[in-house]
């Protein structure tokens, strides 16, 4: 009985971890690697063909995305997951290929030009399309046998609607161990989801460590700040943009955003628009006002009872063409737009910013972690100006975060949900986190008594013997991109890298003299740095 670790070691992202039990191997996620945890372009290391059974916690691409290669690569085995967790993979499976091959096609048409030889996307949509056809749907509470020897049970994780603690029994030679995966655990007190469900018994717990170096600050009236701040901008004739996740975060807010609404809390502008800019995101907010039933919180279900929609309200618009959201900038009507990516490095958000930044009537809303080096993070921090599609923009703008606002439980509720099991575990493994961030949580247990440790890429584990069969690797990791490194000035650098692109890209037509001076300065200044 051994436990290998694939992904999210000592990393935040590309959740993978497979048990073996009896001869069967069972993947718990098949996430994608993303920014700098990616490496060996998210490659998958082992066999496809010989894995029989993939159990995914949620639909978050961190847990789910690399399930169309391994189906690609030769996987025909069962995927297993919550009913609404099949619901949300289905469109971001699809919107991840998509990237996938506008990524592919974007390199072949820069390759081409150099003479490169085509690349092939990770996936294509017909591998999600085949991958999503594979999925069986189970729902929290049920122990069935996935096979001989392994029983399983699916129980609320409170991080996403469908997210799920997975709870393994598995039995070899007469012996039964109970494995307990984590998955993403949810913050407290969040609307809409149930708080993370308490797990009495385990003897191994693989747990994740996002947080498990700090506390989100107290919880705030969200209705009441957003509303004073909605009525603020609005009474100056600005916009409020919101950077924000598709899934799950985009939801949350069309939920204050309806109290608000309903309450009649914002004088200045009651009639309000709201646009969601996000195709993936109108996709999600579509699935999450279905059919929930045995998803919901309390509240959640008297909103319901009562007649009311959880996400709809007058005046929102799930805008989806480009069209659409191009549009939005050239109406001067102050509205609230909604827009992906979270942290501002790719997706429609960063028209927006372009449009609303310089004007200092406008508001940016953060409400999710900025990651260090990224877009949103400058911004929070205090950037005076910052490039969009090759110009200054001067930020003049209000900045706010909303720090309280996060899907994952911190510090204290980490510890708080492994302090449930009774008696301790033989061993946690804790994964889902910054390197430090791991080792960290990870000697706040062995202080408390818990013996864990941070497993590396590749550990094994025997499970029947409670020792490491073999320690794994410390990964180099690819460098974050897009303005996500750890120094400024390289973010400076990649800017300029960009703005020199566009300007090659408009020097077609100038005389060859011309051209080969500029080719000639660029290349002396590249071999000076080159050392």
């Amino acid at each position: 009985m051994k436990l290998t670790f694939f992904g999210a070691a000592r990393a935040v992202t590309g959740s993978c971890h497979c048990l073996e039990v009896g001869g069967r191997k069972i993947l718990i996620d098949c996430g994608l690697q993303q920014g700098g945890d990616e490496h060996d372009g998210n490659t998958l290391d082992f066999a496809p063909g010989y894995i029989d059974y993939v159990l995914i916690t949620h639909a978050h691409i961190d847990h789910s995305g690399r399930l169309p290669l391994l189906v690609k690569e030769g996987f025909n085995g069962r995927i297993l997951t919550t009913g609404l967790t099949a619901e949300l993979m289905s469109v971001m499976l699809r919107d991840s290929a998509h990237i996938q091959e506008g990524d592919a096609n974007w390199q072949n048409q820069k390759g081409k030009r150099a003479g490169l030889p085509p690349v092939e996307p990770l996936y294509t949509l017909a591998d999600a399309e085949e991958a999503i056809h594979m999925l069986e749907t189970v729902e929290y509470g049920w122990l069935f046998d996935l096979c001989e020897g392994v029983k399983v049970r699916f129980t609320d994780a409170g991080h996403l609607l469908g997210s799920s603690i997975l709870e393994i029994w598995a039995t070899e030679n007469g012996v039964t161990k109970k494995i307990v995966f984590s998955g993403d655990l949810g913050n407290e007190a969040q609307p809409i989801i149930r708080d993370p469900s308490p797990v009495d018994s385990a003897d191994f717990v693989v747990m994740e460590s996002t947080y498990g170096d700090r506390n989100h600050e107290p919880p705030e009236s969200y209705t009441g700040a957003l509303a004073q701040l909605i009525d603020e901008i609005f009474a100056k004739g600005g916009n409020i943009i919101i950077p924000s996740f598709a899934v799950g975060r985009t939801q949350e807010l069309l939920y204050y955003l309806r109290e608000i609404k309903r309450d009649g809390l914002v004088q200045s502008l009651p009639s309000f628009k709201v646009y969601v800019d996000s195709p993936l995101a109108a996709e999600a907010t579509k699935i999450y006002s279905g059919n929930l039933k045995g998803y919901l919180d309390d509240d959640a279900i008297a909103v319901i009872q009562g007649g009311e929609n959880l996400f709809t309200f007058p005046g929102l618009t799930l805008t989806q063409s480009t069209e659409e959201s191009r549009a939005l900038n050239d109406d001067r009507t102050p509205k609230i737009i909604i827009s992906a990516s979270g942290m501002c490095d790719a997706g429609r958000i960063r028209h927006h910013l372009k449009h609303n930044l310089w004007r200092p009537e406008c508001a940016v809303v953060f409400v999710g972690y900025q990651g260090e080096g990224t877009l949103g993070r400058r911004l929070l921090e205090g950037a005076k100006s910052v490039k969009l599609f090759g110009e200054d923009i001067s930020v003049r703008a209000r900045i706010v975060n909303f720090k309280g606002l996060s899907s994952h439980a911190d510090r204290d509720h980490l510890l708080a949900w492994v302090d449930h099991f009774a008696p301790r575990p033989q061993q946690v493994f804790v994964v889902h986190g910054d390197a430090q961030v791991t080792e960290l949580f990870a000697n706040d247990l062995n202080q408390r008594g818990i013996p864990a440790h941070a497993p590396l890429y590749e550990e094994v584990y025997d499970l029947m013997t409670n020792c490491m069969l073999a320690k794994g690797v410390v990964l180099e990791h690819k460098p974050k991109l897009s303005g996500a490194s750890s120094s400024p000035a390289f973010v400076r650098l990649q800017d300029t890298a960009r703005d020199l692109e566009l300007l090659i890209s408009r020097s077609r037509g100038r005389t060859n003299k011309d051209l080969a001076k500029l080719a000639d300065q660029l290349r002396q200044i590249m071999d000076k740095w080159d050392t």
